[in-house]
């Protein structure tokens, strides 16, 4: 048995030598050192030695089995070593040749966005912000929404402890600036909203709006339809049309949802516009008396207009999608069309 491990080391050995990849090695290990390799019949004879003989045939075989494993690793080593240098040669890249380099772009969100502040800066308007976690007092109570107030229903909110909340709308940050400044203002408040929405189309818990808001002496409604129209027309073209239908929203009174002449057909009648020849664009009004109570103004000396929009409603329109679902996809196909 002795001279039988001798053989098989030094065929093993000769194999190694032959062997050209990874795959060949396996098999080769599997043949000389597998369960039921050559090594494995041979050791089946260890019953038929004498007891004298069989510590000396098992330290032997031990021995042989350690070299071949040590030899079968550093060869598996030096084929995946000889692989790697091939295919880096192989796939050698010359840093000569000219790049194209594909730039990234501003997200059609942004793009509106960015668009809606120009045309408002041009109209003299400053851009302020707001906490998205809000106070209750500050996203409803202060807009004349108390907590027993039916219109809260109108709005599903994430609540993270009885008085503190994701904010539903950027209306809140028309009351903390008015605390904290004298009119005139004349601001406009972009920002994300949350509100406990199922996805689909028209609908993310997760969207953006711009609110707009603007205090002084003798503001009127033909202030808000003035600036509003004026804003129209510079986004979505002179052509566009504009309409006025009276609504309610607790925090302005008279309150007005504006809409524009379809886009699509240009005020015929479609199925975009559901055959009505207008599109909806935003919710507007006049500032609540008891808004401007709440921030320390009198309504007696001061009047103010407020208005919001969610800009992916706005950015749909402009850009003729249907849903809302792929400004947040990150499908590259969609967004490098902007």
């Amino acid at each position: 048995m002795k001279q039988e491990l001798i053989n098989l080391q030094e065929e093993a050995l000769r194999a190694l030598e032959r062997v050209g990849n990874l795959e060949e090695l396996n098999d080769l290990k599997i043949k000389f050192l597998g369960k039921k390799g050559k090594l494995t019949v041979i050791l089946r004879g260890m019953a038929d030695l004498k007891p004298e003989e069989r510590p000396a045939i098992g330290k032997l075989a031990n021995e042989i089995k350690e070299m071949l494993e040590e030899k079968f690793s550093r060869k598996s080593l030096e084929l995946k070593e000889a692989l790697k240098q091939e295919r880096l040669m192989r796939e050698t890249i010359d840093v000569t040749i000219p790049s194209k380099v594909a730039l990234g772009h501003k997200h059609p969100l942004t793009l509106v966005l960015d668009e809606i502040k120009e045309i408002f800066m041009g109209l003299g308007y400053e851009i302020v912000e707001g906490p998205e976690i809000e106070l209750d007092y500050y996203n409803f109570e202060a807009l004349n929404i108390p907590k027993d107030h039916p219109a809260r229903d109108m709005q599903d909110t994430f609540y993270i402890t009885e008085d503190i909340l994701l904010r539903t709308h950027t209306s809140p940050v028309q009351v903390r600036t008015m605390e904290n400044r004298k009119p005139p203002i004349k601001v406009i408040v972009p920002g994300r909203v949350y509100r406990s929405d199922e996805v689909d189309a028209t609908h993310s818990p997760v969207f953006h709006q711009v609110e707009g808001l603007l205090v002084g002496k003798n503001v009127t409604m033909a202030d808000l339809k003035g600036t509003l129209i004026t804003f129209a027309k510079l986004f979505y073209g002179e052509e566009r049309m504009v309409r006025f239908r009276p609504s309610y929203f607790p925090f302005t009174e008279p309150s007005a949802e504006m809409d524009i002449s379809c886009i699509a057909c240009n005020g015929k009648g479609c199925r975009v516009c559901s055959y009505t020849g207008w599109l909806e664009i935003l919710g507007c009004g006049m500032v609540h008396p008891n808004v401007l109570k709440n921030a320390g103004y009198d309504p007696e000396e001061l009047t103010g207009f407020a208005f919001g929009m969610g800009i992916e409603r706005i950015a749909m329109l402009k850009y003729e999608i249907n849903d809302m679902r792929l400004f947040f996809e990150n499908d590259l196909r969609f967004l490098e069309q902007f």
